[in-house]
């Protein structure tokens, strides 16, 4: 069986063969990502060859619907399949009703809960209302991996074990790490990489896309199809997409994320603390801009440009994709209004108080904070201005007149105005 270490380099030189459109479109499609085997002139021969058969490719993403809120770490591969339709592609999203309530043990310590029927059905309507803002959906095939691996016999699944050894299985850095450690591996966890593979075979996939981490699931797609007649697909892996501290991948348990249904302001805020040195990777991975705008862009930096003013252009273009363009723009006024003008944004929720109540009472009132502890630190710490002026007492005692307002702010984008009661 291959596997990554022995797939041989292939020369990148261009068959005369190969139209240089075909190899145009590769390149482009393979921006940011690696393609095993072959690189993007593995990718232009497979578009090639369906070309000369009158076929387009079929790409599959599978995705398990573990949870309800996406962010735009699981974007990045949503935009790729866009990438896929927009040169006429055949994108197939695999949900997978079966598998996710496995769940893919890659870079777990621990066995993932299982999910319930139900709990999978409910996540998959969410993930394919927040993948309808990227992807077609009208031309993706959507299909549900419970189809056929619910219904196959005991004889099936023996057929299918036979075609993998548990010494490949247990090679897979998941269960390595933590058979050194000694801790438990489910029996069960080891049909996962399996059956995303047959996931590939049933759907007779060309491409399948997916991060680094899914290098060895998506390998073993590849080694089982011949096993089925078919040809084996491509590995497309894009790079896992740090989270706003430049550090972690983004996760909400690290509450690094910009979230797919986050209000206009906030994924603005978020996307303008990504660090400098990850800009020209998040224009690659989470925006619609070509390849040659990134360029221009990545060399607009690279000549003394302003990081501050590429940084805004992609909060703008992140903010214009998910909630169009009127929003971007708001988006764009209200940070520049708190952030370059000093001023305060036009909309923001109102809070009733009493007269005379501590700040810090009222901070975690008006949700400013998450608990009163958190916001006696924040005063001290400058981080709270009432009508721009610092209040470091937080029990400082504010005061409302009949019909008088004031604006109380945390940190740079949390506003709410005050009202009496």
């Amino acid at each position: 069986m291959s596997t990554l270490s022995n797939i041989p380099e292939v020369s990148q030189e261009i068959p005369q063969d190969i139209p240089q459109s075909v190899i145009d479109e590769a390149k482009e499609l393979a921006r940011g990502a690696e393609i095993l085997p072959e690189g993007y002139m593995g990718l232009a021969r497979k578009i090639h060859a369906a070309r000369k058969q009158g076929k387009v490719l079929r790409v599959k993403l599978g995705v398990d619907p573990t949870s309800t809120d996406l962010h735009l770490g699981h974007a990045v591969h949503f935009r790729k399949l866009r990438r896929f339709q927009e040169f006429g592609h055949q994108v197939v999203v695999i949900i997978g009703g079966f598998t996710a309530r496995i769940g893919d043990p890659s870079g777990r310590n621990a066995t993932r809960p299982e999910l319930t029927e139900e709990q999978v059905q409910a996540n998959a309507e969410t993930y394919l209302n927040q993948m309808g803002v990227i992807l077609d959906l009208k031309k993706t095939e959507i299909t549900n991996n419970g189809d056929w691996l619910a219904h196959m016999d005991l004889t099936s699944w023996l057929k299918l074990a036979s075609k993998v050894t548990v010494n490949r299985l247990i090679a897979k850095e998941a269960f390595g790490d933590r058979l050194e450690k000694q801790q438990p591996v489910a029996f069960h966890e080891l049909f996962y990489p399996l059956l995303q593979g047959y996931d590939s075979v049933a759907i007779k996939a060309d491409v399948e896309l997916g991060g680094t981490d899914q290098r060895f699931n998506i390998l073993q797609g590849r080694e089982l199809q011949p096993h089925f007649g078919l040809e084996p697909q491509l590995a497309m892996l894009s790079p896992l997409l740090e989270g706003t501290d430049g550090e972690k991948k983004m996760s909400k348990s690290y509450n690094n994320y910009i979230g797919l249904k986050d209000a206009p302001d906030d994924m603005f805020g978020k996307s303008m603390r990504i660090p400098d040195a990850l800009l020209i990777k998040f224009f690659e991975m989470t925006t619609t801009f070509t390849g040659a705008e990134i360029d221009a862009i990545d060399a607009s930096l690279k000549a003394g440009g302003n990081p501050k003013d590429v940084k805004q252009k992609l909060a703008t273009q992140i903010v214009r994709q998910y909630h169009g363009e009127e929003a971007a723009q708001a988006a764009t006024d209200n940070w520049d209004k708190v952030h370059s003008k000093k001023e305060v944004p036009d909309e923001m929720p109102s809070h009733v108080v009493t007269s005379g109540t501590a700040i810090f009472r009222i901070l975690v009132d008006a949700k400013l904070t998450s608990s009163a502890g958190e916001a006696k630190r924040l005063c001290p710490e400058g981080g709270v201005r009432l009508d721009g002026e610092q209040i470091k007492d937080p029990n400082f005692a504010v005061d409302l007149a009949a019909g008088q307002e004031k604006v109380l702010q945390v940190g740079r984008r949390k506003f709410v105005r005050l009202t009496l009661v």
